[in-house]
């Protein structure tokens, strides 16, 4: 066990908050650390509806302060990562036996007038007879609303937003468990321990900052010791993913009669993702899996719209993430709060003489529309207490890959597949929308397609394994297929094997010991996708 040199602020958590707060920390010029037990974004911010969006139905709820930051955010956000942040209209069927036509028109014109909307287009009121969007529909729906928000690639936020802070300067560890924190002195003194190695560090911060997520009052009680007023309910949210099930560009929001609501949104080129739920949820956060019930519930409430019925045999994937929402249980699990709560504990302490303790910043709830503003409100509480603090300066700052024209998708990819002619179209296009600009330093020297390496199929090449695991910390096949990418959807469990034989023999260092469920967790889902697809 060694000693290291103080932080300026120690981070437990690598999803959107805890990366969002390390850019914004780093980018101000303080010391970073952030610890992550797993993998970027393994937890709650890759199982998001994949959204950057205003939040319609919290109007309902009267959370307009919500709403408004969500709405100015939208623009914000694109303009920053318009790789993986893309422009997305979403059509709502009148539903004559729910919301009344009124209250509908209403909450369009006050989602169109909260926030700063330059880019994206007002809403309008749409026929759905004899149309495009109205055909996959029951003939029932003959009137319908549109409106905008955006679609994300919410895995690689988080991690270019992390890729931003290391670049800054931050000490970003993965596969990194915080195992206990404590305040010594002026300040914290973290025991942390590498999963791979098995070795343990004792490192200092002046702050200490808990975006643990689902996991936050775990890490309170149990690794700090230390007690919270604030309560997290935790509420599962699950998807499904099926074959496409419509040809146009546009999702649907639809309602329900139990009040909620569901997308079904165009997904990876060839499959619908259908989502979410909201069940309150008790169990270990890393074990969330959708119920029997909840596929039930969202085929049903599909195909209350869909005039071609969905059914659980054409379930290709589900996916479930613990919400870390603030409050208590009591209401409906879909009343509750996203919005986000900094808890600042610290100050000067009387038992100490006056001392000044080392602060502490508890991070509950948030969504990733707000992250970027949480972190800037976050780094607001360390005013006047950590010297050298610079001013915000994270709007409009474009993350890794995102330094183009927030309409310049079609330009980017037309560059880059006249500069890379060898390599198929389709690669080229999905790698823009991966990585933007970073994809000429991915292909950098190609110019023909064996220089790309093994091919492990769907278009995966060695070359950009490497990248992955080189520049964006990725480690195994889970990383890479579920997270860096959504491949996993095409891959067979066969080429799953081979891809993670391939990690295990040229990067063994990488593997953290007895640590196989991500890989076994692929392939069983290659497996089944094999299965839908025979």
């Amino acid at each position: 066990m060694s000693e290291q040199k103080m932080y300026d602020i120690a981070v437990i958590g690598g999803g959107i908050n805890g990366c969002g707060i390390a850019r914004d920390a780093a980018g101000r010029g303080l010391s970073v650390l952030l610890a992550e037990q797993n993998d970027l974004s393994s937890g709650t911010s890759s199982a998001s509806t994949k959204l950057i969006h205003g939040g319609l139905r919290y109007l309902e709820h009267f959370e307009f302060r919500l709403v408004r930051e969500s709405l100015q955010e939208r623009e914000v956000l694109m303009g920053m990562a318009p790789h993986i942040i893309h422009p997305l209209r979403f059509v709502l069927p009148h539903h004559k036996d729910l919301r009344p036509a009124w209250l509908i028109r209403l909450g369009m014109f006050l989602y169109d007038h909260l926030g700063k909307r330059t880019i994206l287009p007002p809403s309008r009121q749409v026929s759905l007879k004899r149309t495009e969007v109205g055909s996959p529909l029951k003939p029932g729906f003959t009137k319908g609303f549109e409106y905008s928000d955006c679609r994300v690639d919410d895995a690689r936020l988080v991690v270019v937003t992390a890729m931003d802070a290391a670049a800054r300067g931050a000490d970003i560890r993965v596969r990194t468990e915080m195992r206990s924190a404590r305040r010594e002195g002026d300040c914290w003194k973290v025991e942390l321990l590498d999963r791979r190695t098995g070795k343990t560090q004792v490192v200092e911060a002046k702050v200490l900052v808990n975006a643990a997520g689902p996991w936050i009052s775990e890490v309170i009680y149990q690794r700090f010791s230390m007690e919270s007023a604030l309560k997290t309910r935790l509420v599962r949210g699950s998807h499904i993913v099926v074959p496409r099930i419509f040809s146009h560009d546009r999702a649907y929001i639809f309602q329900n009669a139990d009040l909620r609501i569901i997308f079904a949104i165009p997904y990876e080129e060839d499959f619908t993702l259908i989502g979410t739920t909201d069940v309150d949820y008790l169990g270990d956060p890393g074990a969330a899996a959708i119920s029997k019930d909840e596929i039930q519930y969202l085929c049903e409430a599909a195909s209350e719209y869909f005039s071609v019925p969905i059914r659980p045999g054409d379930v290709t994937w589900t996916f479930s993430g613990v919400r870390p929402l603030y409050g208590e249980a009591g209401t409906a699990a879909q009343e509750a709060t996203r919005d986000y709560v900094l808890d600042f504990q610290g100050g000067v302490d009387s038992a100490k003489g006056g001392a000044e303790e080392p602060p502490l910043i508890n991070v509950f709830g948030g969504k990733l529309t707000t992250y970027r503003r949480l972190a800037e409100e976050a780094l607001k509480l360390l005013k006047g207490r950590i010297p050298g603090l610079g001013p915000a300066w994270t709007r409009g700052v474009p993350l890794p890959g995102g330094d183009f024209p927030a309409d310049g998708m079609g330009g980017l990819v037309d560059g880059l597949a006249s500069e890379f002619p060898a390599l198929p179209p389709a690669l080229i296009d999905r790698m823009a929308h991966a990585y933007g600009t970073r994809t000429r330093e991915l292909l950098a020297g190609v110019e023909n397609p064996e220089q790309m390496g093994h091919h492990f199929g769907t278009g995966l090449y060695e070359r950009e394994v490497v990248y992955l695991i080189e520049h964006e910390w990725a480690a195994s096949a889970a990383d890479i297929l579920w997270r860096r990418s959504k491949l996993g959807l095409r891959m067979s469990s066969e080429e799953v094997r081979g891809l993670d034989k391939w990690l295990k023999e040229h990067y063994p260092a990488l593997t953290v010991p007895g640590d196989s469920a991500d890989s076994a967790n692929s392939v069983a889902i290659a497996a089944s996708a094999d299965s839908v697809a025979g």
